[in-house]
C-alpha cells in the first residue's frame, strides 16, 4: 500500500486545468522527485495535497485515507508538512522560537496548566525546547538558535525552513523548491541533509529545478507538462526520455 496515493486529481481555475487527471504513489521511505518546466502545474498539485487548493475532482489518500477536503491543519496533523518557496518565518523571532512555533502543533499543553504553571506544562514545554534544539543540530543551525531569522543568510533561511516541518514531527514532507538561490556549496550542504532526513524515517516528495540534485538524491521521478503527467520512473530512465527531452529543451521546428 503506497503511503500517499494521488488518484486522477484535476484541478482547473476557470476554462484552464492547471493539473488534469494526474495519478502517481509515494511510497514510504522514498524521496520522489515532481518536476517540469515553469508553469507545469507542480505548485498547484503541492497545495492539493497539502489542503490549500480543493480538487476539482480525483482523489488524495494518505495511508489509504482520503485526505482531501480535510483542512490544511488537519492533514499537517496527519503527518503531511509541506515547505514553500518563498521562505516563510518569523522574522523578528529568533531561529529556536520559530522552531519551537513547528512544533507547538503536536504538543498538548492545556491553557490552564500553562497559566498556572502546572509541572506538567513545563516539562512538555522542556520536551519541546529538546526537541527544537534537536532538530537545529540536525539541520548545522545551533550556532544560529539565538540569532534573529531575518539576519541569517538565505541559505540558513531555507534550512530554517526546513527546520519548522521537521519540529512538526512529519510523516510525508513536501520540499517545494528548497535549493531556490542557494550557492553550489549550500546545495550540496541541503542535498546531504535531505538524504539524512529519509535516513531518519521521513518520506519526501520534492519539487526542484536543479536537475543535477534531483537526479542525485529521488528514487522516482514524475514529470508534468502543461499540467500533466508525461513520465515516471527512475531518474535516468525519466531523463533520456525524449517528451521529457523536449519539454525543457522544446522542439526544433526544422527536424
Amino acid at each position: 500500500m503506497a503511503l500517499l496515493d494521488i488518484i486522477k486529481i484535476t484541478k482547473n481555475f476557470g476554462g484552464l486545468a492547471a493539473v488534469r487527471t494526474l495519478s502517481f504513489e509515494v511510497n514510504e521511505g522514498e524521496i520522489v522527485g515532481l518536476i517540469g518546466p515553469n508553469g507545469a502545474g507542480k505548485t498547484t498539485a503541492f497545495n492539493m495535497i497539502a489542503g490549500t487548493l480543493r480538487l476539482t475532482s480525483g482523489e488524495i489518500r494518505f495511508r489509504d485515507r482520503k485526505i482531501n477536503g480535510l483542512r490544511t491543519n488537519r492533514i499537517a496533523g496527519l503527518g503531511v508538512v509541506r515547505t514553500f518557496q518563498l521562505t516563510t518565518h518569523f522574522g523578528n523571532m529568533t531561529v529556536l522560537e520559530n522552531v519551537l512555533l513547528g512544533n507547538h502543533c503536536r504538543s498538548r499543553i492545556g491553557l490552564w496548566s500553562s497559566l498556572f504553571n502546572a509541572p506538567s506544562a513545563q516539562e512538555k514545554e522542556a520536551a519541546s525546547e529538546k526537541e527544537a534544539l534537536r532538530v537545529l543540530d540536525f539541520m548545522g543551525l545551533t550556532e544560529q538558535r539565538d540569532e534573529l531569522a531575518r539576519n541569517l543568510p538565505h541559505g540558513q533561511q531555507r534550512c530554517l525552513e526546513v527546520s519548522i516541518a521537521l519540529a512538526t514531527k512529519p510523516t510525508l514532507l513536501l520540499l517545494d523548491e528548497p535549493l531556490q538561490g542557494m550557492n553550489q556549496e549550500e546545495i550540496r550542504d541541503m542535498v546531504s541533509r535531505i538524504g539524512k532526513i529519509r535516513n531518519d524515517g521521513i518520506t519526501i516528495l520534492l519539487v526542484e529545478h536543479n536537475m543535477k540534485a534531483v537526479t542525485s538524491i529521488c528514487d522516482r521521478i514524475v514529470v508534468l507538462n502543461f499540467g500533466e503527467k508525461i513520465a515516471e520512473g527512475p531518474p535516468l530512465q525519466v531523463m533520456n526520455n525524449q517528451e521529457v527531452i523536449e519539454a525543457y529543451l522544446g522542439v526544433d521546428d526544422d527536424t
